[in-house]
Protein backbone atom coordinates (compact mmCIF):
# COMPACT_ATOMS: atom_id res chain seq x y z
CA UNK A 1 0.00 0.00 0.00
CA UNK A 2 1.44 3.38 -0.96
CA UNK A 3 1.33 6.48 1.22
CA UNK A 4 -1.23 8.22 -1.01
CA UNK A 5 -3.83 5.48 -0.50
CA UNK A 6 -6.30 5.66 2.38
CA UNK A 7 -7.06 2.17 3.65
CA UNK A 8 -10.41 1.23 5.15
CA UNK A 9 -9.49 0.16 8.68
CA UNK A 10 -11.55 -1.57 11.34
CA UNK A 11 -9.85 -1.47 14.73
CA UNK A 12 -11.14 -3.90 17.32
CA UNK A 13 -9.11 -2.70 20.28
CA UNK A 14 -8.71 0.75 21.84
CA UNK A 15 -4.91 0.86 21.73
CA UNK A 16 -4.86 0.20 17.98
CA UNK A 17 -7.53 2.86 17.45
CA UNK A 18 -5.30 5.36 19.25
CA UNK A 19 -2.36 4.35 17.07
CA UNK A 20 -4.42 4.71 13.89
CA UNK A 21 -5.48 8.24 14.81
CA UNK A 22 -1.93 9.13 15.89
CA UNK A 23 -0.80 8.14 12.39
CA UNK A 24 -3.21 10.66 10.88
CA UNK A 25 -5.81 8.11 9.81
CA UNK A 26 -9.40 7.38 10.82
CA UNK A 27 -10.88 3.90 11.14
CA UNK A 28 -14.20 3.19 9.44
CA UNK A 29 -15.25 0.97 12.36
CA UNK A 30 -14.19 0.38 15.95
CA UNK A 31 -14.86 -1.75 19.01
CA UNK A 32 -17.38 -0.90 21.72
CA UNK A 33 -14.50 0.21 23.99
CA UNK A 34 -12.77 2.58 21.56
CA UNK A 35 -13.28 5.98 23.17
CA UNK A 36 -10.05 7.89 22.54
CA UNK A 37 -9.69 10.22 20.81
CA UNK A 38 -13.34 11.23 21.42
CA UNK A 39 -14.20 11.17 17.70
CA UNK A 40 -13.68 7.41 17.78
CA UNK A 41 -17.00 7.11 19.62
CA UNK A 42 -18.79 8.39 16.52
CA UNK A 43 -17.66 5.45 14.37
CA UNK A 44 -19.77 2.32 13.74
CA UNK A 45 -19.25 -0.33 16.41
CA UNK A 46 -18.37 -3.76 15.07
CA UNK A 47 -18.62 -5.87 18.21
CA UNK A 48 -20.42 -6.11 21.51
CA UNK A 49 -19.50 -7.45 24.94
CA UNK A 50 -21.55 -9.88 26.98
CA UNK A 51 -20.18 -8.31 30.19
CA UNK A 52 -21.67 -5.45 32.23
CA UNK A 53 -18.72 -3.02 32.49
CA UNK A 54 -20.30 -1.05 35.34
CA UNK A 55 -20.46 -3.99 37.78
CA UNK A 56 -18.04 -4.54 40.66
CA UNK A 57 -14.75 -6.29 39.91
CA UNK A 58 -15.97 -9.46 41.62
CA UNK A 59 -19.22 -9.47 39.59
CA UNK A 60 -17.32 -8.82 36.35
CA UNK A 61 -14.95 -11.67 37.15
CA UNK A 62 -17.93 -14.00 37.62
CA UNK A 63 -19.51 -12.79 34.36
CA UNK A 64 -16.28 -13.39 32.44
CA UNK A 65 -16.03 -16.93 33.80
CA UNK A 66 -19.62 -17.64 32.75
CA UNK A 67 -19.09 -16.11 29.29
CA UNK A 68 -15.93 -18.14 28.69
CA UNK A 69 -17.86 -21.31 29.54
CA UNK A 70 -20.59 -20.24 27.08
CA UNK A 71 -20.46 -18.27 23.84
CA UNK A 72 -17.45 -16.14 24.79
CA UNK A 73 -16.98 -12.60 26.06
CA UNK A 74 -17.44 -10.89 22.68
CA UNK A 75 -19.60 -11.14 19.60
CA UNK A 76 -18.75 -9.58 16.23
CA UNK A 77 -21.53 -7.82 14.32
CA UNK A 78 -20.86 -9.50 10.98
CA UNK A 79 -23.49 -7.43 9.16
CA UNK A 80 -21.75 -4.18 10.15
CA UNK A 81 -18.34 -5.65 9.36
CA UNK A 82 -19.49 -6.69 5.90
CA UNK A 83 -21.10 -3.29 5.23
CA UNK A 84 -17.90 -1.46 6.18
CA UNK A 85 -15.89 -3.69 3.80
CA UNK A 86 -12.48 -2.96 5.38
CA UNK A 87 -9.10 -3.54 3.77
CA UNK A 88 -7.49 -4.11 7.18
CA UNK A 89 -8.83 -5.40 10.50
CA UNK A 90 -6.63 -4.90 13.56
CA UNK A 91 -7.09 -7.39 16.37
CA UNK A 92 -5.06 -8.72 19.30
CA UNK A 93 -3.71 -11.93 20.75
CA UNK A 94 -2.74 -10.77 24.21
CA UNK A 95 -5.97 -11.38 26.18
CA UNK A 96 -9.33 -12.84 25.18
CA UNK A 97 -10.99 -10.89 28.00
CA UNK A 98 -9.64 -7.46 27.01
CA UNK A 99 -10.74 -7.39 23.36
CA UNK A 100 -11.85 -9.50 20.42
CA UNK A 101 -9.12 -12.00 19.59
CA UNK A 102 -7.74 -12.87 16.17
CA UNK A 103 -9.49 -16.26 15.91
CA UNK A 104 -12.94 -14.68 16.23
CA UNK A 105 -11.96 -12.01 13.69
CA UNK A 106 -10.71 -14.53 11.14
CA UNK A 107 -13.88 -16.58 11.52
CA UNK A 108 -16.02 -13.45 10.97
CA UNK A 109 -14.05 -12.47 7.86
CA UNK A 110 -14.46 -15.97 6.44
CA UNK A 111 -18.22 -15.93 7.08
CA UNK A 112 -18.73 -12.51 5.49
CA UNK A 113 -16.45 -13.18 2.54
CA UNK A 114 -14.80 -9.75 2.70
CA UNK A 115 -11.28 -9.29 1.35
CA UNK A 116 -9.48 -7.93 4.43
CA UNK A 117 -6.04 -8.51 5.89
CA UNK A 118 -5.80 -9.13 9.65
CA UNK A 119 -3.05 -7.49 11.68
CA UNK A 120 -2.67 -8.96 15.17
CA UNK A 121 -0.95 -7.16 18.02
CA UNK A 122 0.49 -9.01 21.03
CA UNK A 123 2.61 -6.52 23.00
CA UNK A 124 4.30 -7.41 26.28
CA UNK A 125 6.74 -4.50 26.55
CA UNK A 126 7.07 -0.86 25.60
CA UNK A 127 9.33 -1.84 22.70
CA UNK A 128 6.58 -4.19 21.50
CA UNK A 129 4.14 -1.28 21.51
CA UNK A 130 6.56 0.84 19.47
CA UNK A 131 6.98 -2.09 17.07
CA UNK A 132 3.18 -2.26 16.72
CA UNK A 133 3.13 1.44 15.81
CA UNK A 134 5.63 0.72 13.04
CA UNK A 135 3.75 -2.40 11.87
CA UNK A 136 0.47 -0.52 11.64
CA UNK A 137 2.30 2.32 9.92
CA UNK A 138 3.73 -0.08 7.34
CA UNK A 139 0.36 -1.76 6.80
CA UNK A 140 -1.42 1.56 6.22
CA UNK A 141 1.14 3.42 4.15
CA UNK A 142 2.21 5.65 7.05
CA UNK A 143 5.73 4.31 7.58
CA UNK A 144 7.36 7.73 7.86
CA UNK A 145 4.76 9.09 10.28
CA UNK A 146 5.10 5.96 12.41
CA UNK A 147 8.88 6.45 12.63
CA UNK A 148 8.38 10.07 13.70
CA UNK A 149 5.83 9.08 16.35
CA UNK A 150 8.08 6.37 17.80
CA UNK A 151 11.03 8.79 17.88
CA UNK A 152 8.95 11.35 19.81
CA UNK A 153 7.77 8.71 22.29
CA UNK A 154 11.30 7.34 22.80
CA UNK A 155 12.56 10.85 23.50
CA UNK A 156 10.05 11.20 26.36
CA UNK A 157 11.03 7.78 27.74
CA UNK A 158 14.71 8.76 27.59
CA UNK A 159 13.99 11.95 29.54
CA UNK A 160 12.45 9.90 32.37
CA UNK A 161 15.31 7.40 32.44
CA UNK A 162 17.95 10.12 32.43
CA UNK A 163 16.30 11.81 35.42
CA UNK A 164 16.12 8.48 37.27
CA UNK A 165 19.66 7.38 36.41
CA UNK A 166 21.90 6.83 39.43
CA UNK A 167 19.03 6.46 41.92
CA UNK A 168 19.54 2.76 42.70
CA UNK A 169 19.43 3.44 46.46
CA UNK A 170 16.17 5.40 46.22
CA UNK A 171 13.91 2.97 44.39
CA UNK A 172 10.73 2.15 46.34
CA UNK A 173 9.16 -1.30 46.11
CA UNK A 174 5.99 -1.13 44.03
CA UNK A 175 2.85 -3.19 43.44
CA UNK A 176 0.46 -2.35 40.61
CA UNK A 177 -2.87 -4.19 40.77
CA UNK A 178 -4.87 -4.56 37.58
CA UNK A 179 -7.81 -6.30 39.26
CA UNK A 180 -9.27 -6.02 42.77
CA UNK A 181 -11.32 -9.17 43.36
CA UNK A 182 -9.57 -11.47 42.85
CA UNK A 183 -6.41 -9.44 43.27
CA UNK A 184 -4.25 -9.51 40.16
CA UNK A 185 -0.72 -8.16 39.84
CA UNK A 186 -0.11 -6.26 36.61
CA UNK A 187 2.36 -7.87 34.23
CA UNK A 188 3.28 -7.41 30.57
CA UNK A 189 4.76 -3.90 30.16
CA UNK A 190 4.13 -2.77 33.76
CA UNK A 191 7.18 -4.32 35.50
CA UNK A 192 9.48 -2.76 32.89
CA UNK A 193 7.76 0.62 33.17
CA UNK A 194 7.99 0.63 36.97
CA UNK A 195 11.74 0.06 36.63
CA UNK A 196 11.97 2.89 34.07
CA UNK A 197 10.05 5.12 36.50
CA UNK A 198 12.52 4.44 39.29
CA UNK A 199 10.88 1.63 41.26
CA UNK A 200 11.46 -2.02 42.17
CA UNK A 201 8.80 -4.49 41.02
CA UNK A 202 9.23 -7.69 42.97
CA UNK A 203 5.96 -9.46 42.20
CA UNK A 204 6.39 -10.04 38.45
CA UNK A 205 9.09 -9.95 35.81
CA UNK A 206 8.91 -7.93 32.58
CA UNK A 207 6.68 -9.70 30.07
CA UNK A 208 4.92 -11.90 32.64
CA UNK A 209 1.17 -12.17 32.20
CA UNK A 210 -1.12 -10.57 34.76
CA UNK A 211 -2.13 -13.33 37.16
CA UNK A 212 -4.45 -13.70 40.19
CA UNK A 213 -2.60 -13.69 43.50
CA UNK A 214 -3.39 -14.54 47.07
CA UNK A 215 -3.79 -11.40 49.16
CA UNK A 216 -1.13 -12.75 51.53
CA UNK A 217 1.42 -12.40 48.70
CA UNK A 218 0.72 -8.66 48.63
CA UNK A 219 0.90 -8.24 52.41
CA UNK A 220 4.11 -10.26 52.62
CA UNK A 221 5.67 -8.21 49.82
CA UNK A 222 4.50 -5.07 51.66
CA UNK A 223 5.07 -2.52 48.88
CA UNK A 224 6.22 1.01 49.67
CA UNK A 225 4.00 2.24 46.80
CA UNK A 226 0.74 0.57 45.79
CA UNK A 227 -1.20 1.51 42.65
CA UNK A 228 -4.72 0.21 42.04
CA UNK A 229 -5.43 0.34 38.30
CA UNK A 230 -8.07 -2.28 37.40
CA UNK A 231 -8.31 -3.19 33.72
CA UNK A 232 -11.21 -1.35 32.09
CA UNK A 233 -11.91 0.84 35.14
CA UNK A 234 -11.66 4.59 34.84
CA UNK A 235 -10.59 6.43 37.99
CA UNK A 236 -14.06 6.95 39.46
CA UNK A 237 -15.02 3.30 39.00
CA UNK A 238 -11.87 2.25 40.84
CA UNK A 239 -12.68 4.68 43.64
CA UNK A 240 -16.23 3.29 43.84
CA UNK A 241 -14.87 -0.25 44.24
CA UNK A 242 -11.88 0.47 46.46
CA UNK A 243 -13.47 -1.28 49.44
CA UNK A 244 -12.60 -4.54 47.67
CA UNK A 245 -9.05 -3.68 48.73
CA UNK A 246 -9.46 -1.61 51.88
CA UNK A 247 -11.61 -4.20 53.67
CA UNK A 248 -9.01 -6.93 53.25
CA UNK A 249 -7.10 -8.03 56.38
CA UNK A 250 -3.81 -6.20 56.78
CA UNK A 251 -4.65 -3.34 54.42
CA UNK A 252 -4.07 -0.67 57.06
CA UNK A 253 -0.71 -2.20 57.99
CA UNK A 254 0.75 -2.02 54.48
CA UNK A 255 3.72 0.36 54.35
CA UNK A 256 2.25 2.10 51.29
CA UNK A 257 -0.98 2.76 53.19
CA UNK A 258 0.73 3.89 56.39
CA UNK A 259 2.92 6.31 54.43
CA UNK A 260 0.06 7.67 52.29
CA UNK A 261 1.54 6.20 49.11
CA UNK A 262 -1.38 4.07 47.93
CA UNK A 263 -3.03 5.44 44.80
CA UNK A 264 -5.90 4.85 42.41
CA UNK A 265 -4.87 5.25 38.77
CA UNK A 266 -7.10 5.24 35.69
CA UNK A 267 -6.42 1.75 34.36
CA UNK A 268 -8.86 1.99 31.46
CA UNK A 269 -7.17 4.91 29.74
CA UNK A 270 -3.59 4.36 30.77
CA UNK A 271 -2.16 1.28 32.46
CA UNK A 272 -4.00 -1.47 30.58
CA UNK A 273 -4.07 0.04 27.09
CA UNK A 274 -0.85 -0.63 25.13
CA UNK A 275 -0.86 2.38 22.85
CA UNK A 276 0.95 5.72 22.59
CA UNK A 277 -0.42 6.95 25.92
CA UNK A 278 1.64 4.34 27.79
CA UNK A 279 4.39 6.94 27.72
CA UNK A 280 2.03 9.30 29.53
CA UNK A 281 1.47 6.50 32.04
CA UNK A 282 5.23 6.17 32.50
CA UNK A 283 5.38 9.87 33.32
CA UNK A 284 2.56 9.46 35.85
CA UNK A 285 4.25 6.47 37.50
CA UNK A 286 7.51 8.38 37.76
CA UNK A 287 5.65 11.21 39.50
CA UNK A 288 4.00 8.82 41.98
CA UNK A 289 7.32 7.16 42.79
CA UNK A 290 9.44 10.33 42.84
CA UNK A 291 7.16 13.31 43.50
CA UNK A 292 10.17 15.52 44.20
CA UNK A 293 11.43 15.04 40.63
CA UNK A 294 8.31 15.01 38.47
CA UNK A 295 5.08 16.95 38.16
CA UNK A 296 2.08 15.28 39.80
CA UNK A 297 -0.41 13.50 37.52
CA UNK A 298 -3.72 15.29 36.85
CA UNK A 299 -6.41 14.48 39.43
CA UNK A 300 -8.63 12.87 36.79
CA UNK A 301 -5.85 10.32 36.15
CA UNK A 302 -4.58 9.48 39.65
CA UNK A 303 -5.53 10.20 43.25
CA UNK A 304 -4.10 9.16 46.64
CA UNK A 305 -6.38 6.59 48.27
CA UNK A 306 -5.99 8.38 51.61
CA UNK A 307 -7.71 11.36 50.01
CA UNK A 308 -10.45 9.14 48.58
CA UNK A 309 -11.09 7.47 51.95
CA UNK A 310 -10.96 10.65 54.05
Amino acid sequence: MTSDQTPRIVSLLPSATEIVYALGLEPVGVSHECDYPPEATEKPVVNRSRIDPDASSQAINDQVASAEDGDGVYEIDTATLAALDPDLVISQGICDVCAVDEVLVEEAIERTGIDAAVLTTDPHSLDDVFADVRRIGDATGRTERAAELVADLRERVDAIEQTIAGMDDERPSVAVLDWLDPVMVAGHWVPEMVAMAGGEYGLAAPGDRSEPREWTEITEYDPEVLVAAPCGFELEQTVANVDELTERPGWDELTAVEDGRAYALDGHNYVNRPGPRLVETLEYLAALLHPDLFEAPPTDAARPLAEVLA
